[in-house]
């Protein structure tokens, strides 16, 4: 078994769950998730699992939510006044948007809750607090 360099191109083919079974994404009948090893394309744990497989290895490997999306953050919670809401965008519970960050850079965001007076709004990643559990093929 050698270790995989940084700058290293890698394929895996994964299967993600969480820890009451809920696949959350997997790669199984697309085509494999590419990435160069060191550049911050994954996340941290994938990485980590990924550095001493040898090409057709597999493992299932934990990733704790530090390795990961990290914990949900209250400040991501975000109340927006409805007069500031744009017009044309539903505001649904559920719905997804992105928004920008005054320095310019998108993020995704989720309405998750309507009100008279402001739109409540879940800048959180979705698998942010949780630990992830992978099926990880080297391909």
């Amino acid at each position: 078994m050698s270790k995989v360099e940084d700058g290293t191109q890698v394929k895996v083919h994964y299967t993600g769950k969480l820890n009451d079974g809920t696949v959350f994404d997997s790669s199984q009948d697309k085509e494999p998730l590419e990435f160069t090893m060191g550049k911050g394309e994954v996340i941290p744990g994938i990485e980590d699992a990924v550095r001493d497989m040898d090409q057709g290895e597999s493992k299932q490997v934990t990733i704790g939510k530090d390795q990961a999306y990290g914990d949900r953050r209250d400040e991501m919670i975000i109340d927006v006044p409805r007069e500031k809401f744009p017009d044309e965008i539903p505001q649904n519970v559920g719905q997804q948007l992105m928004l920008r960050h005054p320095e310019g850079q998108e993020f995704p965001a989720v309405i998750v809750d309507v009100k008279d007076e402001t739109v409540t709004l879940d800048a959180n990643h979705p698998l942010a607090g949780e630990d992830l559990n992978f099926e990880i093929q080297r391909v």
